[in-house]
């Protein structure tokens, strides 16, 4: 005789008992991901751990060095001065800038705060591996607050650059009211490039052996350090000009400086890279939630 014969519950029975238990309480199977709609939600809800998580990468960045948080300005204050000495002074790429050490000075603050945030993102869920399978919370937490963090990073470095622009001698101007829009477009961006690396990154580990050589790339065809218009004219040109770190570097300097006006289209093609890369990096990073800590 069965179990059914018996009176007692057979084992598909049991199962489907518990599974309509763990239904009636919320409880789903831990390797399930809800829908999209409920997930955006639930990150929403854990906006104050978000936050935290941004506040303390931020603090424990450069806590083990003797100056503090002081690098996070001095650090490119260094890099520019560096890189005048090479392409300024030895090279003489200043062709097509009206201020070249306000165009390089923005150039490289803006787009360390990209190569932190793509570097750190590819580290989202594979640097954290240990808080993943302790606690349950939604994955995109993380590299949602490593872009948060790297911003908070930024504004201090923003603030050393609006004083070394007056003393390049660059005018204070209207324009400069637009950088917290910018900046905000820049980091919208960035969390959703983080989430495209952060998922690549843990479904392949060797990605992160290729983020390196992508920051380097982009350092040099972006714009950092001379003028893509004056040095790459015709249809490459266009492309470097218009890619998203190119286009994110000449935004804020359209902020900034006064021989870069201000330009309707370049506001549209970084809010519309911005609003690809989140929608993008959202909807890849939440279909493996599922799998962080398993991959």
């Amino acid at each position: 005789a069965t179990d059914g014969e018996h009176g007692g519950p057979s084992a598909p029975g049991s199962a489907q008992e518990a599974l309509a238990l763990a239904t009636e309480h919320g409880l789903r199977r831990v390797d399930s991901k809800p829908g999209l709609a409920a997930y955006l939600r639930d990150v929403w809800r854990h906006r104050a751990l978000t936050v935290e998580l941004a506040k303390a990468k931020a603090y424990d960045r450069n806590q083990n060095n003797y100056l503090g948080q002081l690098w996070a300005a001095l650090n490119p204050l260094l890099l520019v001065g560096a890189y005048f000495f090479v392409f300024g002074f030895l090279l003489d790429v200043s062709r097509g800038t009206d201020n070249y050490v306000a165009f390089l000075a923005t150039g490289i603050f803006i787009f360390l705060f990209i190569a932190g945030a793509l570097s750190a993102g590819a580290k989202a869920i594979t640097g954290h591996q240990s808080l993943i399978r302790s606690v349950r919370f939604p994955r995109a937490v993380l590299p949602i607050s490593i872009a948060m963090a790297e911003t908070l990073i930024l504004l201090p470095a923003l603030g050393v650059l609006l004083i070394i622009l007056p003393l390049a001698g660059e005018p204070i101007q209207l324009e400069w009211l637009l950088l917290p829009a910018a900046v905000v477009l820049l980091f919208v961006f960035c969390t959703g490039l983080g989430m495209l690396v952060a998922r690549a990154a843990s479904a392949s580990r060797d990605v992160l052996n290729l983020v390196p050589l992508v920051v380097r790339l982009a350092r040099y065809v972006s714009g950092v350090f001379f003028s893509i218009e004056a040095y790459a004219p015709g249809a490459l040109g266009l492309v470097m000009q218009y890619q998203p770190v190119a286009v994110y570097l000449n935004l804020v300097r359209s902020c900034m400086l006064s021989g870069h006006p201000q330009d309707p289209v370049l506001w549209g093609v970084a809010a519309g890279w911005a609003v690809l890369f989140v929608v993008a990096g959202t909807y890849v990073f939440w279909r493996a939630e599922h799998r962080y800590g398993r991959e």
